[in-house]
């Protein structure tokens, strides 16, 4: 019953960030558009598909990505492997090489745990393994929880150039400060 009367709307290439407090459905709104809460009534449109009763994995499909507050890290994979994990969606998905140009830091851990990485580097890397898959909106999930302030700035930067390439973002986020920052 946390959500009740949710009215979103997000365009292509705009920015929307939903702030509050831990407990007041940020999560949960992001969960619920995803197709992970069972318990969801009246209508959550993407495009022309209402998502209401599709399984996450059909709402994935249709170019809608999230990236979950814990980065969704294996342990037990290397950087390159956790980047190659999804599969790809849209033919005109960005290729590894691309993604790499755009994350450098990346490059040179391709071979290093996956959570050998910072929290900033984790971040990173799971952006990039969303942006991978073809996906054009994207959802992030507290992006810049737990991150030192040099690794803010740099998802800062990442959204914006998401931004000024076309892709919608909605951002969940309890940094008010950082939100009128970007």
């Amino acid at each position: 019953h946390i959500l009740q009367g949710i009215d979103l709307t997000l365009k292509q290439g705009q920015v929307i960030a939903i702030l509050g407090r831990n407990g007041a459905g940020k999560s949960t709104l992001i969960k619920s558009i995803m197709g992970l809460v069972k318990k969801t009534s009246g209508s959550i449109r993407f495009g022309e598909w209402n998502l209401i009763a599709r399984p996450p994995e059909q709402i994935a499909r249709l170019g809608l990505a999230w990236v979950p507050e814990d980065r969704g890290i294996f342990a037990s994979l290397t950087v390159a492997e956790n980047l190659r994990l999804p599969p790809i969606i849209d033919p005109d998905a960005p290729q590894e090489s691309e993604l790499l140009t755009l994350f450098p830091i990346l490059q040179d851990r391709l071979n290093s745990p996956g959570t050998r990485l910072s929290g900033g580097e984790q971040q990173i890397l799971a952006i990039a393994r969303m942006l991978r898959t073809g996906a054009r909106t994207l959802m992030l999930d507290e992006p810049t929880e737990g991150l030192a302030p040099i690794m803010v700035a740099q998802i800062g930067s990442i959204i914006a150039h998401l931004k000024r390439r076309g892709y919608s973002l909605l951002l969940v986020e309890q940094n008010l400060q950082w939100i009128r920052s970007e």
